[in-house]
């Protein structure tokens, strides 16, 4: 079982990969759900952390629907994350109708090659999830999906995520549960919904609050529960 914390400075970064994560996603703009963060914070965390760390590609906030420009953007900050050695990018891409826009995302994966792919929550805004699968699991490149079932959190959409794990069961894409997940609820989550990865924002900081640093105890207490349910 994989557990990724999200991670916005340095020193957080450093507290989960000590408290036990095994992965970072960093951003910048966690009240914005997460923004590319600048390029010395990326430089420096790659630098010093020994797990892999995955940056996010969103240049704004305003949905998933990305002007031509942006794209340009969101190309250029992938080559800057690989000179920069990050292990991965996290990035999603839609269409005005609420469709993966497959144009964009060919384009985003064409820059990404050799680097570890993560489709974002931008899958939670689909029209329809299932058929954003259908779309996304003709890409080998792309690693896994970040997705809270569409709900606001993962906890609340337990039936819908198990189906979509069972559906990428024969794959190469990995289903990565996100948002709302906590020491109060993460194992009857995973009773429920056999994933091999699990995300984590709120649930592992101090008041469960991003205007607070990271709880190195709270990931520690997600991995002891996480091992006793899987060792």
């Amino acid at each position: 079982m994989l557990i990724e914390v999200i991670a916005d400075t340095l020193s957080d970064a450093l507290i989960a990969q000590e408290a036990g994560a095994g992965r970072i996603e960093l951003v910048t703009g966690l009240a914005e759900g997460g923004l590319t963060p600048g390029y010395a914070v990326i430089e420096r965390v790659c630098k010093e952390l020994k797990i892999p760390v995955n940056v996010m590609i969103r240049p704004h906030s305003r949905g998933f629907c990305y002007s031509e420009e942006d794209i340009e953007i969101m190309i250029e900050d992938i080559s800057i994350c690989k000179k920069l050695g990050a292990a991965g990018v996290v990035f999603g891409v839609l269409t005005p109708q609420q469709q993966v826009h497959n144009d964009h995302l060919k384009r985003l994966i064409d820059a990404a090659e050799g680097l570890d792919i993560t489709f974002h929550r931008a899958f939670d805004e689909a029209d329809n999830q299932f058929a954003a699968l259908e779309s996304l699991v003709q890409y080998p490149q792309i690693t896994r999906i970040l997705t809270s079932g569409g709900q606001s959190s993962a906890a609340d959409a337990a039936e819908r995520l198990k189906r979509l794990h069972e559906l990428t069961t024969d794959s190469h894409l990995k289903i990565m549960a996100g948002a709302g997940l906590s020491i109060e609820n993460i194992q009857a989550f995973l009773e429920k919904v056999p994933v091999t990865e699990v995300h984590f924002g709120t649930g592992v900081r101090v008041e469960s609050s991003y205007e607070y640093a990271i709880d190195p105890e709270r990931v520690q207490e997600i991995k002891k529960i996480v091992n006793k349910l899987f060792l």
